[in-house]
């Protein structure tokens, strides 16, 4: 069951991966959906959550500003 969660968690946050045009719009809606990610992650592994939801929002926060669009 936990993995079937995870599996329907994954699509549905890459899904609002690219919202946001410029680079801080893009690192904040990263960084939120990293956080719930991170956060849905530790819940279904059983987890502390605050570290997940740490991790989630530093590693989304510096994906979303590392691909922001060059205009």
């Amino acid at each position: 069951m936990k993995i079937a969660i995870s599996l329907l968690v994954l699509p549905l946050a890459l899904s609002v991966a690219a919202c946001g045009d410029t680079w801080g719009e893009r690192a904040v809606t990263g960084g939120g959906i990293g956080a719930g990610t991170g956060l849905a992650v530790g819940a279904i592994a059983g987890w502390p959550l605050v570290a997940p939801v740490l991790v989630g929002t530093a590693v989304g926060a510096g994906i979303g500003a590392a691909t922001t669009p060059k205009k």
